[in-house]
């Protein structure tokens, strides 16, 4: 058997030894894990997963390597990955990299042979806590010094928005929307484009002046990483809409505007990572979806605003989205987009495109 190269030590004490790939560097972050089948790709260039350790449940990954097309950023986002096996040689006609080699060039550590079900056990029994993957030859001691003496990260989201205002255009459009960037998707641009729409990008911290300065149809609001409570300048802005123009939120966006409109979020214990099954309250339809959050809205505290809970979690009964009809205004805590799937939920971007098509038309 190989000599061991890198292990795992998480907050509590608990170490799991493997084989190191990706970047050779020591790394603490957050710990989640995310239960996806597929979809690595997405789940390390996804800006809400920044600054975290992602356990992959499922127990093959790289296995259709890395295709540059289908990045949700511009570089991968996460602190690190761990996994239970990396597969080098990929089958797949359109892979333009492998697993590890796009981490390597990342700056990404990774640890592969270790016992995932195990840890993803720990995290779903104890909570999210940090970890740190670390050189075989540092001690348990070392490491949990490491994660004590390690800053807590801040300012994710300005970490991972847009500088400026980037353009995102398709022919003979119909709607104009400017998305605030906390963390955006790639793949959520392309939802609007493909529905005719012009999207203007814009840095989470832009004014409602300078958003109104190119005579939107809608405003998006993104999703991204980190505690919502943090982002004043977003909440703020919401509040300045105060239904003036149609509005969606997806994942942060629905927590900023649950904060917004005067409610409360919570840190989940191991929050949302993978593809659980949300209930759509009107119709009784469950879908599967693709989720990566740790903070939830308060159920109890929309009690007295102007929201309306429309989605519910049918394993947990967490809250997955709300309405505020007259404010022509709805959010979603997963990602409809659909990236890396399942493929269920694209059509509740249509409800935005209507509510625009009625504000053109009123």
């Amino acid at each position: 058997m190989k000599p061991f190269t890198k292990k795992l030590v998480l907050e509590n004490g608990r170490e799991f030894l493997g084989y190191g790939f990706g970047a050779n560097v020591e790394r603490v972050s957050d710990i989640v894990f995310n239960t996806s089948v597929v979809g690595y790709q997405e789940i390390l260039s996804d800006p809400s997963c920044v600054d975290q350790i992602v356990v992959m449940a499922y127990p093959l990954i790289g296995n259709y390597g890395i295709t540059d097309e289908d990045f949700e950023s511009k570089t991968p986002q996460v602190g690190g990955m761990v996994v239970r096996e990396c597969n080098e040689n990929p089958s797949n006609f359109r892979y333009t990299k492998t697993f590890s080699e796009t981490l390597e060039e990342a700056g990404i550590p990774c640890i592969a042979g270790v016992d995932t079900r195990m840890i993803v056990r720990i995290i779903r029994d104890e909570g999210s806590q940090r970890a740190a993957i670390v050189n075989i030859d540092t001690t348990t001691e070392q490491a949990l010094e490491m994660i004590k003496n390690a800053p807590q990260p801040k300012n994710q989201v300005a970490k991972v928005s847009s500088r400026k205002r980037w353009f995102s255009r398709t022919p003979n459009h119909k709607y104009d929307i400017v998305a605030v960037d906390c963390g955006i998707k790639h793949s959520i641009i392309e939802q609007f484009t493909s529905r005719g729409c012009n999207v203007t990008v814009v840095p989470y911290n832009t004014t409602l002046e300078e958003i109104m300065a190119f005579n939107p149809d809608g405003i998006f609001i993104s999703n991204g990483p980190g505690n919502p409570e943090e982002l004043t300048e977003v909440i703020e802005l919401i509040k300045e809409v105060d239904g003036k123009i149609p509005m969606l939120g997806i994942s942060l966006g629905m927590e900023l505007i649950a904060l917004a409109y005067g409610a409360k979020v919570y840190k989940m214990k191991c929050g949302h990572h993978g593809s659980p099954a949300v209930r759509t309250l009107s119709s009784g339809r469950i879908d599967m979806t693709s989720q990566s959050h740790d903070y939830a809205v308060d159920a109890a505290s929309l009690t007295g605003t102007r929201l309306a809970v429309t989605h519910e979690n049918v394993l947990d009964n967490t809250v997955e989205g709300l309405e505020c009809a007259e404010d022509k205004m709805y959010a979603l805590q997963f990602y409809p987009e659909s990236a890396p799937g399942p493929q269920d939920c694209a059509y509740l971007f249509d409800k935005f495109i209507k509510l625009m098509e009625e504000k053109q038309n009123a």
